[in-house]
This record gives structure tokens, C-alpha cells and sequence, in this order.
């Protein structure tokens, strides 16, 4: 818990020296690449691609390993009601049906069932280490002055990087009020049972809430004192110049989407491969 979720990691890697906004541009792409298709031969090779850039930026697994927990069980629930919903997609999208054994009443498994449902678990999975990769390497002062060079109005810009330097707080937060609570009683390890540690849990979220609001509003308030908004204009501290890495980046990135487009609409004649034809 003492490891900081969604805070930028400083380390001296590759992906830590290009810019903000070729990040954003990069996550953008590989995103749409993996989003368009439906063919797992091009999601799988995406995925393998953002696990190779993950180790790249030498993010540690302490760093993702509470957030792989939730991610994991978001995909197997996904899994599970997409089944239980419709048994059949992958049949009506597919056109053949190849049952593997029946279970009851209109549940089946089909091989069309088995090869949709695998290529839409992919899908997600492969874009998670994406956004890991953009939030653990991304400074946000640095990214709020690139979107800034870029047009964004430097309002917004800033929000984006408050957004992003709030993860790590409210973790911290939950941390140091987790800790009083325990000191004042309140049983939160293992040692209880699961649904009190849920129920003394959910003790902690009220007194989380009204920090979270006096921090804003302190916030507001230091920003207000200092005239913010007052000017059309303002400079960075942590302003990035683009360099001959970051057009790399945006060209490699950009290659891997039309490479994606390519394969649906050439190869695939579609956004799915379909095997079963």
C-alpha cells in the first residue's frame, strides 16, 4: 500500500524522455489499432508490443500489481456476463456454428462463442499495459504544457494535470486514515472475517470524502490567491521541446493503427477473422 498507484515513476528510459503529448498521441493510436479490430492475430502482436515497451520503461510490478488485481477481475466479469447475455454472439457474427457441448437451455459452447469471447478478453487486456505505461511515465506538468502548445486552453490543461498528481494523494490519504483507524480498533487484516474488512472499509471512505473536499477546496483557493485565469496566456516550469524520438514514436505508433486498418479492410474484409469460413 506505501507504493504510489497511478504516480509518475522517475526513471531515465526511452519512454520516459519523449514528450507528453507524443505519449498521448501514441496511446491514442495503439488504442484506436486494438479498439478497430476484432482479428486476435493483431491484438495479440499489439499486446506483446506494449509488454515489450512496459519492461521498456522499467515500471515494477509493485508498482501495477493493485491495479492488475482489479483489471483481472473486470475482464473475468466482462467474460461472464457477455456469456450469460448472449451465449450466441459469436455464432450470429461468425455465420457458422460449431458446438463444442451443450450445457442447458440455450447455453452452449461453440467454438464461434469460444474464438469472440477470447478476442474480446485481448482486447481489453492489451490496452491495459498502454495505459499503465502513459499514466507511470508521464509528468503531469510536462504533459499539461504539451496540450498547452498544442491549443488546449492551459484551464483544462491544468485540470488534466491535477487529475493526474491527485491519484497518488488519495491513495496516500486512504493509507494514513487506514492507519488511524486501526489504531483506534478497527480491524482491517486479515484476521477478521471478509465482510467486516468490507464493512470497516467502507467506515473509511466518509472521512476520505471530506478530505478529498478540503483539499479542493484549498486548492481552489491557493489558485484564486495567485490570480489563475486571470491571463489568456502563461509559461510552463516543465515545458518539453519534441524531438527526433518523439516523431518516431508518433510514426511507429501511427504504422501499427494503418498496419491494423490494413488487415480489417484488405485482408479480413472485415473487422473479424473468421476462421470457421
Amino acid at each position: 500500500m506505501r507504493n504510489r498507484l497511478f504516480s509518475y515513476n522517475l526513471v531515465d528510459t526511452p519512454i520516459h524522455r519523449l514528450s507528453g503529448l507524443t505519449k498521448l498521441i501514441a496511446f491514442l493510436f495503439l488504442t484506436f489499432a486494438v479498439m478497430f479490430s476484432y482479428d486476435i492475430r493483431v491484438i495479440l502482436a499489439v499486446m506483446v508490443f506494449s509488454f515489450y515497451i512496459l519492461r521498456v520503461s522499467k515500471i515494477k510490478f509493485s508498482q501495477i500489481k493493485m491495479m492488475l488485481i482489479f483489471v483481472i477481475i473486470f475482464l473475468v466479469t466482462n467474460v461472464i456476463i457477455t456469456y450469460l447475455f448472449s451465449p450466441e454472439e459469436g455464432v450470429g457474427i461468425y455465420g457458422t456454428r460449431h458446438e463444442v457441448f451443450h450445457i442447458v437451455g440455450r447455453y452452449s459452447i461453440t467454438l464461434e462463442q469460444l474464438l469472440y469471447q477470447t478476442t474480446k478478453f485481448f482486447k481489453y487486456a492489451s490496452v491495459i499495459p498502454l495505459g499503465m505505461i502513459f499514466l507511470l511515465t508521464t509528468n503531469p506538468s510536462e504533459f499539461a504544457s504539451s496540450l498547452n502548445r498544442v491549443g488546449v486552453n492551459y484551464k483544462a490543461a491544468y485540470a488534466v494535470s491535477l487529475t493526474l498528481r491527485y491519484f497518488p494523494d488519495i491513495q496516500r490519504e486512504y493509507v494514513d486514515i487506514s492507519l488511524a483507524q486501526q489504531a483506534r480498533g478497527l480491524e482491517l487484516s486479515r484476521k477478521a472475517k471478509l465482510t467486516d474488512r468490507f464493512k470497516n472499509s467502507l467506515l473509511i471512505t466518509v472521512p476520505l470524502i471530506f478530505s478529498t473536499l478540503d483539499r479542493i477546496e484549498n486548492i481552489s483557493n491557493a489558485m484564486d490567491l495567485r490570480g489563475f485565469g486571470k491571463h489568456k496566456k502563461r509559461t510552463w516550469y516543465n515545458a518539453k521541446k519534441m524531438g527526433k524520438d518523439d516523431l518516431l514514436a508518433i510514426i511507429i505508433s501511427f504504422l501499427i493503427f494503418l498496419g491494423t486498418v490494413s488487415v480489417s479492410v484488405f485482408v479480413n474484409r472485415s473487422r473479424f477473422y473468421n476462421p470457421f469460413l
